[in-house]
């Protein structure tokens, strides 16, 4: 009988009772590992469990927690380790989109709750758990990075820079912490269908005419499978990516399921995957 590659591991995914979180958390329970999810929506919350345990997955747990406040997360993190008996990986993949519109027109506050959620909430998580993966002697951390990350993106400039700051702050704390066996990475899951689709047709025109019409296109047509940036986290949150830190990954565009030994210490010699000017 093959070991599931997540055997034994305690996971925490944050944004969990999502869309694509939903899925990642259904995968990473399949791959055998104790799971806590967290959402800000306790409704929500107790759909998703009810959802994961029907299909199997009993053992999984729940819980609220605003990521936009650290001593939130301070407790979350707390009884998540309790939980699950201590923590070996973090899943960040919660995530807002307003506001949405010209700068010029953003609402401030709008603007800076969009960053304390989507950048902010992440790097709470990040600190927060660090303790936890010491205790551990190591573990891993997957953020999920978004459209505006690598390139422009008009009219969705809150969003776009909390995730490019994302990526970069995937960088540096991997950077930091190769001598502690905690590996750190992000994925760009592609354009799948969620709720942020749905957001992006009701703004209209003040999401801009390239943005509206790939969203009514992708309304029409269908999205990125969500599998696959869960089949991807899965990836780097085992044993099969073993050396790999400090990159940014695209589950639909980048060769990863090829991926060895071999070719990781290839990759990790070079600058490929990671934010940088051209020249």
């Amino acid at each position: 009988m093959t070991r599931k590659l997540l055997a034994g591991k305690s996971t925490l995914v944050v944004g969990g009772s999502g869309g694509i979180g939903r899925v990642v958390a259904a995968h990473v329970a399949a791959e055998g590992s104790k799971l806590c999810i967290v959402g800000r929506n306790r409704r929500r919350i107790s759909t998703a469990l009810t959802q994961l345990r029907e299909a199997g997955y009993s053992e999984i747990k729940g819980m609220c927690c605003d990521v936009g406040d650290y001593r939130s997360v301070q407790r979350m993190m707390m009884r998540a380790a309790k939980m699950l008996d201590g923590l070996d990986i973090l899943i960040n993949a919660a995530g807002i989109q307003a506001p949405i519109g010209a700068f010029s027109g953003n609402n401030i506050k709008e603007w800076e709750h969009n960053l304390q959620v989507n950048l902010f909430g992440p790097v709470y998580c990040c600190k927060a758990v660090l303790p936890f993966f010491e205790a551990r002697g190591g573990g891993s951390i997957i953020n999920f990075s978004g459209g505006g990350a690598t390139s422009s993106r008009a009219f969705f400039s809150a969003y776009a820079v909390a995730k490019t700051g994302l990526v970069r702050f995937t960088e540096v704390l991997a950077e930091e912490l190769l001598d502690r066996k905690i590996r750190v990475n992000a994925v760009a899951p592609g354009a799948v269908n969620t709720r942020m689709l749905d957001e992006v047709i009701s703004y209209g025109q003040k999401a801009g005419d390239r943005e509206l019409g790939e969203a009514k296109r992708r309304a029409k047509e269908g999205g990125a499978p969500p599998e696959l940036a869960a089949e991807l986290v899965v990836f780097l949150a085992s044993h099969r990516s073993a050396g790999l830190t400090g990159k940014l990954i695209s589950a639909q565009w980048d060769p990863w399921k090829t991926w060895n030994k071999a070719s990781i210490k290839v990759i990790m010699a070079s600058s490929k995957y990671s934010l940088r000017r051209l020249s």
